[in-house]
């Protein structure tokens, strides 16, 4: 029985693979990682994470290694510029937020260890490499279900709203604006596509999907972490529009799914998370993010101008477009350190 069939980053395993070079240098000359080939087994490649499994004595709970590279997606397409630090970053994050949640006991969490020396098998430059970008995790059977949470309308929940009056089927107040915060979170669960698109579904299908019990607890646990979250990240002036959690079942010393519910892959970054600055918020226009809506506007004007088609491959980023992605991630780790 195999952790996950799909990469932990959201995307279906070796999405990557005609990818070759392990590192690529950008216009800065600064390097990045823009993908990895260590001599582990089990190699799998999502939008921005390799994942690999860890060797284990028998009858152990399986392990497995998470890198977080320097890759970026966009509108489900991996750019072939990378952002130099970008995985370090969002390595900090998930870590720092792991470790905020674990004391308050709302749900064990598959975290083990950032430390590269306790990944064994590897030559000095291979951990030199993954300083700081990789994660030691007990492994999982993932529950095939995004885990949505909103605070606030925003993305799809707001268009959704315009026309139906509803984010992902969930009845909303009339008269609310773009960006308003919502009386109280929501819970919005996605499907999670193997090609394309996450789709949004209703409560009542993600029952039909992962059985009653499961969905209640899953929305429960996941609006409590969005509750939690949120008010440390506006103690340190950020708003935590909306984000998506992962989670499975952790794996026992045979590899079956143990009745241990966990929280998985990475949390509460800007890549899986919607972050505004709490100062000049106001609601009924956009607001700035802490992510890579930068990066996403570019190529809107790209695709407008006909020079892209949101389809692979991906343009080639200008510097400009990868500093302020960057400037973004660093902001974002710099306030919720």
């Amino acid at each position: 029985m195999q952790a996950k069939a799909r990469g932990i980053g959201g995307a279906p395993a070796d999405t990557i693979g005609s990818m070759t070079a392990l590192r690529h240098a950008p216009a800065d000359g600064t390097d990045a990682v823009f993908e990895t080939n260590l001599p582990l087994a089990g190699r799998r490649c999502g939008k921005v994470r390799d994942v690999y499994a860890l060797p284990a004595s028998p009858g152990t709970p399986p392990r497995l290694l998470v890198v977080a590279t320097d890759r970026i997606s966009a509108f489900d397409v991996v750019m072939p510029t990378p952002v130099p630090g970008k995985g370090r970053l969002l390595t900090e994050i998930s870590v720092g937020w792991f470790r905020f949640l674990r004391p308050l006991g709302i749900v064990p969490d598959h975290f083990l260890s950032s430390r590269v020396d306790d990944i064994p098998g590897l030559a000095p430059h291979d951990r030199a490499m993954l300083a700081g970008r990789s994660m030691t995790c007990r492994a999982a059977r993932v529950v095939q279900v995004e885990c949505v949470a909103r605070g606030y309308l925003a993305g799809s929940g707001w268009q959704e709203y315009q026309a139906a009056g509803t984010a992902c089927g969930v009845e909303l107040p009339r008269g609310l604006r773009q960006c308003d915060r919502l009386p109280e979170p929501v819970f919005t669960p996605a499907t999670k596509a193997a090609e394309g698109h996450d789709e949004n579904i209703t409560f009542e299908r993600m029952c039909d999907h992962v059985g009653g019990d499961l969905a209640a607890r899953l929305r429960d646990v996941t609006l409590e972490i969005y509750r939690a979250a949120s008010e440390r990240a506006l103690a340190r002036g950020m708003i935590l529009a909306d984000t998506k959690f992962e989670f499975g079942f952790a794996l026992d010393g045979g590899g079956e799914p143990t009745e241990e519910l966990m929280l998985v892959d990475e949390v509460l970054t800007p890549d899986s998370s919607r972050y505004w600055p709490l100062a000049g918020y106001a609601p009924g226009r956009d607001q700035p993010s802490f992510d890579k809506q930068y990066l996403r506007n570019w190529l809107l004007g790209e695709a407008a101008a006909g020079r892209w088609r949101k389809e692979p491959p991906g343009p080639v980023l200008p510097a400009e477009v990868v500093a302020q992605t960057h400037a973004r991630y660093e902001e974002a780790a710099r306030l919720l350190a």
